[in-house]
């Protein structure tokens, strides 16, 4: 589950990891309302208007803008509040605005120049342990850096059981480059950052940039938080932070039906039960030239209700251009499974506009395959999964 920058903020200051302050508007009168409780409270002159969507990038699409004066608030909130915003990790279309944080200036002139910094915590898959990932060019696409100065990105794995060490986060920051005061508070930011991702539960946290402010403290001045959607029963508190708004209107309403679904780019719909299954039939649809269009996965009460749901949400895809249903009988009987997809046919009618395969293999399979072949209903019945990679082929062709 992502969250908007400024709740990663909050959640983040909770453990005490110091941060840029701002406040949250919905409409150009908080905005303004915002930025002179900020003044008054912070002393900022200057204030950040920033655009919140679950997307990287919003400065470079004119989401992220800095006003010298009340009078810039208004006018800069009212321009980005309600646009459809294109960054380079939104699509075509954009997502629309509907809220924006008015943050206090932190880029002060001082005895020093302000310095930014990249850090994220994110777990190592290929050593299953968590890691710091570092550099010394914040502000800046860390893919970017990676292909054009790759000795800039440091990493830290943490031992599990250990935690992090005083030393890892003393080493850390003489990698930045600090010392003094602010390799002091450098080492407290580590620290309370790594603490708030493990007692979080999250999956990523993405502090880009981090920064040293001329009086050498060291503040998140944006925050990407991904939170473990497996470990939100223990966070009963974080599930009223989603934003179904910005999700994929598709996947929520499947979630709201018990489906897992996840929407992807093709043109083969997928209606299957269990995960590996799923990945095995996504493959067989890209071997024989097609696309998968989705990941849906029925679990294991395929009866005509959930069949029928599943249907008509793969097919709010207008580039499905047919259905493959693969189903294991194991829990779930093929036969009963059969009859909930004959009868959902029937239930559908005209909405049925597609071409669908469907594989049954397990328990009561062979009269499953009599109930389909028996309903006359155009639904090709295959056995084996050689003859639904061909069938979908020939159906596509």
């Amino acid at each position: 589950m992502n969250l908007h920058e400024y709740q990663g903020k909050e959640m983040l200051s909770s453990f005490g990891v110091k941060i840029q302050r701002g406040i949250v508007a919905d409409n150009y009168k908080k905005a303004v309302d915002a930025a002179k409780q900020l003044t008054t409270e912070t002393g900022t002159s200057w204030h950040v208007i920033k655009a919140q969507i679950h997307a990287g990038g919003r400065g470079k699409g004119g989401g992220v803008k800095l006003a010298k004066n009340l009078q810039e608030v208004e006018e800069i909130s009212k321009s980005i509040l309600g646009m459809m915003l294109i960054t380079p990790q939104t699509s075509a279309e954009g997502k629309k605005v509907n809220q924006v944080l008015i943050a206090e200036d932190v880029y002060y002139p001082g005895d020093n120049e302000p310095e930014e910094y990249y850090m994220s915590v994110l777990l190592n898959r290929e050593t299953g342990r968590n890691m710091i990932m570092y550099s010394t060019e914040g502000g800046m696409d860390i893919e970017t850096v990676a292909e054009e100065t790759p000795h800039l990105i440091f990493t830290e794995e943490i031992d599990p059981a250990l935690g992090l060490l005083p030393f890892q986060a003393r080493k850390i920051a003489f990698n930045l480059g600090l010392s003094g005061g602010a390799l002091k508070e450098m080492v407290k930011f580590v620290s309370a950052l790594y603490t708030a991702y493990v007692k979080s539960d999250s999956s990523l946290f993405e502090i880009n940039p981090v920064l040293k402010t001329s009086d050498d403290k060291i503040l998140a001045v944006d925050a990407k938080v991904t939170l473990d959607d497996s470990a939100l029963y223990r966070h009963k508190d974080y599930v009223a932070l989603r934003d179904l708004r910005e999700e994929n209107a598709i996947e929520v309403e499947a979630n709201a039906a018990g489906l897992n679904y996840v929407d992807l780019d093709g043109n083969v719909g997928c209606m299957v039960n269990g995960a590996g299954l799923a990945m095995s039939t996504m493959d067989l649809i890209k071997q024989c030239g097609g696309e998968p269009a989705n990941f849906l996965d029925v679990g294991g009460t395929a009866d005509a209700e959930r069949v029928e749901t599943g249907f008509r949400i793969i097919l709010k895809d207008p580039n499905v251009k047919a259905i493959l249903v693969n189903i294991f009988g194991g829990i779930v009987r093929c036969d009963r499974v059969a009859k909930g997809i004959v009868e959902a046919y029937k239930n559908m009618g005209d909405d049925m506009n597609v071409p669908i395969i469907v594989r049954l293999q397990g328990t009561n399979a062979i009269e499953a395959k009599q109930l389909i072949d028996d309903s006359g209903l155009p639904v090709h019945s295959v056995v084996e999964f050689q003859e639904a990679a061909d069938k979908v082929q020939e159906l596509l062709a």
